[in-house]
């Protein structure tokens, strides 16, 4: 099938969806998954593995999200009930003044975002986000909006992330020199995530129903804990008193924490030999589904049983965090299940080895590639380290120095940045939880992520002029 069949295929199957969600309101998991197969027979996938091709990218997908999402959830709504998500708003607030505290968490999230996944830690950040959103009275996407893009722009572009690295290995680039600029770059960049998101929340844009009963909900258990649960249509509540609010060092110790183990697990793997016996359980505690475990029971303890809830009722709030989690899960999963389809039909591919055959510069060439495989099949990842293997030869072959390797690898990470749309599981993250449509989340989160994609790039060709000479 030719690129350009591929191409059409892949367009109409984005069209169809967005039709589905935003004209005839059709759920975005039914619509994702309808769509993800009929793109799957369209692209000539054989009939007896297009099932599969949509299992598999779902799984892969909840394999990866479900237990994040649903710790995070957890540890959310501990945050959130205890009243500490507000302390900390409220702190932060009277210190630094409203107009600061986006700005403040910005600059925050660039440094959690380091060791940590962009949905790990932006899910993390989510009850922090919403307590600074209450506190200063405005929409969590006024918040939220420049610190998921700022997580995500370290995530593309600086090592230990597991794209950037892949492209690394592919290139033979050197990850010391990808480090110190892609953080020089991504620190600039905070300035235009926090200008662009700013200049974009000058309209109000409606919450999705869900989310916004949730976010007024955000903090009603300050004094008190009240649940509502049981099936068949039986109420059951539970009313208990609590003490004051959890101190802000608690709550900023909760979410440090997670961030520390992950942390130790990716340092150790750089620093300790290889073959040592520490690596195993270093690892496993680095990891980030161990991290976020023991973070949930400690917010068990400390931040509900040790201020006089009982333990069935913290089980409770617990457990209450999961019923609105589900959506997010099911529908992250269904986006992997999309993107799967796509990158298994070769619309990716192919169009990158058409545009391969150009014969621009490496630098804007690299950057061009990863943005069609992004758009086209919705992986950051998997666009950067195809990229990078399409691309290998002609590195290898153009006698460029270390410098210039780390910046070719830099701006296919900035290619792979921008156009996160409906094919991305980022984009059913990032929009449920700051309760965007997904045609407010398009105007938004796609635009935002594009814009700074376009600049990173920009400050990358910079430095390629101003560094290249001395390189030589």
């Amino acid at each position: 099938m030719s690129a350009m069949t591929l191409l059409i295929i892949a367009v109409a199957g984005v069209a169809v969806l967005l039709l589905a969600v935003i004209k005839f309101k059709i759920p975005a998991f039914l619509a994702l998954l309808t769509v993800s197969v009929l793109v799957a027979i369209a692209a000539g996938i054989p009939l007896d593995e297009v099932i599969t091709s949509v299992q598999s990218g779902l799984g892969g997908t909840l394999g990866s999200v479900a237990i994040l999402v649903g710790l995070g959830a957890m540890l959310g709504k501990m945050i959130e009930l205890s009243g500490g998500a507000e302390a900390l708003a409220g702190k932060f607030t009277r210190i630094l003044g409203p107009k600061r505290v986006t700005a403040a968490l910005t600059a925050a999230a660039f440094l959690l975002a380091i060791p940590v996944f962009f949905d790990v830690g932006f899910i993390i950040l989510v009850p922090i986000i919403y307590g600074f959103a209450k506190a200063a009275g405005v929409n969590p996407l006024k918040v939220g909006l420049p610190v998921a893009a700022i997580m995500l722009a370290v995530h593309v572009v600086v090592p230990p992330h597991p794209g950037i690295v892949g492209g690394a290995g592919v290139i033979g680039s050197d990850i010391g020199w990808i480090t110190i600029i892609a953080l020089a770059i991504c620190a600039v960049l905070g300035v235009p995530a926090y200008l662009t998101a700013k200049w974009m929340n000058r309209r109000d844009y409606p919450m999705l129903p869900a989310t916004a009963e949730q976010f007024r909900l955000f903090g009603s258990g300050k004094s008190e804990v009240e649940l509502e649960s049981g099936a068949g249509g039986t109420a059951v509540k539970t009313k208990t008193e609590v003490q004051a609010p959890p101190s802000p060092a608690m709550i900023i110790a909760l979410i440090v924490l997670p961030i520390v183990m992950i942390m130790l697990g990716t340092v150790s793997a750089v620093v300790l030999p290889e073959g040592s016996a520490a690596l195993p359980a270093l690892g496993l505690i680095g990891s980030p589904v161990i991290a976020l475990l023991v973070t949930v029971f400690l917010a068990f303890i400390f931040l509900g049983i040790r201020r006089g809830w009982s333990a069935s009722t913290t089980g409770e709030v617990m457990d209450a965090a999961l019923a609105p989690a589900a959506i997010v899960i099911l529908v992250t999963g269904a986006g992997g299940a999309f993107g799967k389809v796509l990158t298994e039909s070769g619309i990716g591919t192919a169009l990158a080895e058409t545009l391969s055959s150009a014969g621009l510069p490496i630098l804007l060439m690299g950057y061009l590639l990863a943005a069609v495989l992004r758009a086209a099949q919705g992986s950051a990842t998997v666009a950067i380290v195809t990229t990078a293997g399409l691309l290998a030869a002609s590195v290898g072959a153009g006698e460029y120095s270390a410098l210039q390797m780390a910046l070719v690898t830099i701006a296919i990470g900035f290619g792979a940045f921008g156009f996160s749309h409906v094919n991305d599981s980022g984009f059913w993250i990032v929009t449920r939880y700051l309760g965007l449509s997904v045609a407010d989340g398009l105007k938004t989160w796609t635009v935002l992520t594009t814009v700074l994609g376009l600049c990173g790039f920009a400050l990358t060709s910079l430095l390629w002029l101003v560094l290249s000479p001395l390189a030589g």
